[in-house]
């Protein structure tokens, strides 16, 4: 039986136990850049076997909330220096989301306020976050504008460019996030995808933009630092494909041999149910698919764990398990699922925004 708290080598990143933080945003990085009050969130929480950032901008055109944090200025890469120093002085493992939002952005948000991109000019039926005079205000994205083509390998090169700033600014690794219906996710997705060059249309087609980044992340700074994730029927951010299971399956098979250190999976809908009626899909054969491919990747799983669903999933064959909300009223949610509890319960009235108050101000226990 493999024991959560054993440790873990993913790729290149040795790991004191299979609990990750799955990345959280928190809307606390004013003008995009990191603070030392974030360094403070994330130190506290260092006992995990691996923290993974909030979803982190590779350019402002990939902004798409008010006050999340970037990686594509000096001034960025600085201010997580302070968050990598914190966090391995207190002993842990971080990597940082590379993130690229696509549609679901707001012309606020924006480059001289011109419009949101994504794959085809198709407006997402959700939401995204401004903050005005410090309070965090939800509001309809803007439509976007469809990616010229000639367009794209600047992308690429935006996320190979945020790979080495990511090391630069002392992470041990990145994310690539091709998940939750942001930019690559989009592509991927038959709902959001309506081109008909060579990023349309097939499956493979479709897949050609994640493909790109992950081979020119794991070639700028080692597959063994790259992990990637998807989340393969999850509706959030008005995002549906046909037809999951052949898609997802093509995409492992071509991920297998570039070397990863893991594949993170969000199961079901994310933050919702783990299993959507008109939208099943088989995680175990999609993982059989990828080793038979040949992929050595660490696989984690997402959505909803408790410690009792993580022991059953490392049992069924998984290697680590991410839990998110938990880590937010709970900096040593390790220690407390060593000991069964007590959990701190989260005040959802801090998630987005705001200071150390539902941030950095939850107890953890006393030894």
């Amino acid at each position: 039986m493999t024991a959560l708290f054993e440790p873990i080598t993913a790729g290149q990143l040795a790991l004191s136990n299979r609990i990750v933080m799955a990345p959280l945003t928190r809307n606390r990085a004013p003008n995009a850049v990191p603070t030392p009050l974030m360094a403070k969130y994330y130190e506290q929480r260092a006992s995990a076997g691996l923290l993974i950032t909030e979803a982190t901008a590779i350019s402002h055109q990939g902004q798409g909330y008010a006050d999340v944090p970037g990686l594509y200025a000096p001034e960025q890469i600085e201010g997580w220096k302070r968050v990598t120093a914190a966090v391995h002085r207190a002993g842990g493992k971080i990597v940082t989301q590379l993130w690229h939002v696509g549609r679901v952005s707001h012309t606020e948000l924006q480059p001289g306020g011109g419009a949101p991109v994504a794959p085809s000019a198709i407006a997402a039926k959700t939401k995204t976050v401004l903050i005005k005079d410090g309070i965090p205000t939800f509001v309809e994205t803007s439509t976007p504008r469809a990616l010229e083509l000639e367009e794209l390998p600047g992308i690429v090169e935006d996320y190979r460019k945020a790979a080495l700033a990511a090391i630069e600014a002392g992470f041990d690794g990145v994310e690539i996030h091709a998940a939750n219906g942001y930019l690559i996710d989009q592509f991927l997705k038959t709902g959001s995808n309506q081109r008909a060059d060579a990023y349309g249309g097939s499956v493979e087609n479709r897949a050609r933009l994640l493909l790109e980044v992950a081979k020119a992340v794991a070639d700028a700074i080692g597959g063994g630092r790259t992990g990637i994730r998807l989340s393969p029927v999850t509706p959030a951010n008005d995002v549906v494909d046909a037809d999951p299971q052949p898609l997802f399956t093509y995409v492992l098979q071509q991920l297998a041999p570039l070397g990863l250190a893991y594949v993170h999976l969000i199961e079901g809908a994310t933050g919702g149910p783990r299993k959507i009626a008109d939208r099943p899909f088989d995680y175990a054969t999609l993982r059989a698919a990828y080793h038979a491919a040949g992929g050595k990747a660490a696989w984690m799983v997402n959505n909803g764990y408790d410690l009792t669903l993580a022991k059953k999933a490392l049992n069924d064959g998984a290697d680590l398990v991410a839990f998110g909300k938990s880590y937010i009223a709970n900096p040593d949610l390790v220690t407390r699922l060593k000991q069964g509890g007590p959990f701190n319960a989260p005040d959802k009235s801090t998630f987005y925004g705001g200071g150390e108050k539902g941030y950095t101000d939850y107890p953890a226990l006393v030894a």
